[in-house]
């Protein structure tokens, strides 16, 4: 079998059988693909060329050109994954990356905002929201939404107005491997939403619709599809995507004091190490964030950890 169907073959595993969100199944196609371009340069177009030596030294061009140790453990995981499921197939006699192994991502603490400049963020969208632009008013509700549930970017767009119960004060959101949970949200995002509601989505609900809207993620949509039950929507109607959400909180985080990424993943990281300082329980944080496993969510805790390490130094005489 040559290896582009068996690529295709086992995304549809991995979809229909395993249960993987899109863009899970995306990140171990790119991955498969590169394997396959890389293979096909050594001249190998068929599964059966698959082995030990290849695996390895498609890891070893990559380390070589840079690429992180999170990237090389990816790559790795994905083609250990693929030939196990072909010699489960019965496609390959055995298995070539039984013996495959990659360097251990190293774990680095991620980005954190402190309340104080939590509060300026939001003190700032306030202000900018107040003059009644609908975008403005959007984008309040946006990062009052992310920071007071930890949504994750992909489940805060894929919302509908539907989602939202605003007499609970709770969001209906499918997570990973669309496994629905119900996340709580406090009095600030509640008024947000309630104004974009009540004030900004029906002017972007009723402004024309464009042939493409270049802001928005081209694959939430079609160009040209309005989608009047999503939540947030963009300037043409369509629903708002990942990349314009990103470049919103890009913009905003930038201003701020601190170094790591800078995208809507680090208010999900501020929210959760919030609840943690504020005392709250890791298994509830954990079925906040939904988070498989708890020790996913221990993160969250050394980020604590090192913060108060970092107090220590600088206030106790002897430290």
């Amino acid at each position: 079998m040559n290896l582009d169907p068996a690529i295709d073959g086992f995304a549809g595993y991995l979809a229909t059988e395993r249960g993987f969100a899109d863009n899970t199944v995306r990140a171990y196609c790119a991955d498969l693909s590169g394997l396959a371009g890389f293979a096909e340069d050594r001249g190998v177009q068929s599964v059966d060329g698959l082995t030990l030596e290849l695996l390895r030294d498609w890891l070893w061009v990559g380390t070589e050109a840079g690429l992180a140790r999170a990237t090389i453990a990816r790559r790795s995981a994905s083609a250990r994954g693929f030939t196990a499921w072909l010699t489960r197939q019965g496609t390959l006699p055995s298995d070539p990356a039984v013996r495959l192994r990659s360097p251990k991502p190293g774990r680095t603490l991620p980005r954190v905002i402190n309340r104080s400049q939590m509060q300026e963020l939001l003190d700032r969208l306030e202000a900018a929201a107040s003059a009644g632009e609908p975008g403005a008013v959007r984008d309040l509700a946006i990062i009052e939404l992310l920071y007071a549930s930890a949504l994750r970017v992909s489940e805060l767009v894929g919302l509908d107005t539907t989602d939202v119960d605003l007499d609970r004060l709770t969001v209906r959101v499918t997570g990973k491997g669309d496994k629905e949970r119900v996340v709580p949200f406090g009095v600030p995002a509640h008024r947000a939403i309630v104004r974009y509601l009540r004030t900004a989505r029906p002017v972007l609900a009723s402004a024309p619709a464009a042939s493409a809207d270049h802001t928005e993620s081209p694959r939430m949509l079609p160009p040209a599809r309005a989608d009047l039950s999503a939540l947030f929507l963009g300037s043409h109607r369509q629903r708002l995507g990942v990349r314009a959400v990103y470049r919103t909180v890009a913009a905003l985080i930038d201003s701020l004091p601190g170094t790591g990424p800078a995208g809507p993943h680090a208010l999900r990281h501020t929210a959760a190490t919030h609840l943690l300082d504020g005392g709250a329980d890791l298994r509830a944080v954990q079925e906040m964030l939904g988070h498989a496993s708890l020790g996913t969510t221990q993160i969250y805790t050394h980020v604590s950890a090192e913060r108060l390490q970092q107090s220590y130094r600088l206030a106790h005489p002897r430290a």
